[in-house]
């Protein structure tokens, strides 16, 4: 089974090159730790709040190992930090999906 984890950020609209930056470092963080990076999404016209993030992984187990790996490795913590921060998301869901799959 393949699973996606679709990530819906709220962020502070008069940040949004701060979010970007942010994403930036995941494009390369995420696959290199073992998630398959979908992309990352931010607002163009519409709502200036909402930005998305999709990472795509084999199973759950899958997704804990790379939890592991972005628990200890030194990039990805200084990006959380970097978030932490500046403070430009409000808002971080996670949502598990799954593909539909012909019958």
């Amino acid at each position: 089974m393949t699973i996606t984890c679709f990530i819906r950020y709220e962020i502070e609209p008069f940040q949004k090159e701060d979010f970007r930056r942010y994403a930036q470092a995941w494009l390369h963080i995420i696959p290199r730790l073992g998630g398959k990076l979908l992309g990352y999404w931010l607002p163009h016209e519409g709502s200036n709040t909402e930005a998305w993030g999709l990472i795509g992984f084999d199973s759950l187990a899958t997704y804990e190992t790379y939890r592991q790996r972005l628990k200890a490795d030194p990039e990805a913590q200084a990006n959380f930090a970097f978030a932490a921060k500046e403070r430009f998301i409000r808002v971080e869901q996670r949502t598990f999906t799954e593909p539909v799959q012909p019958a």
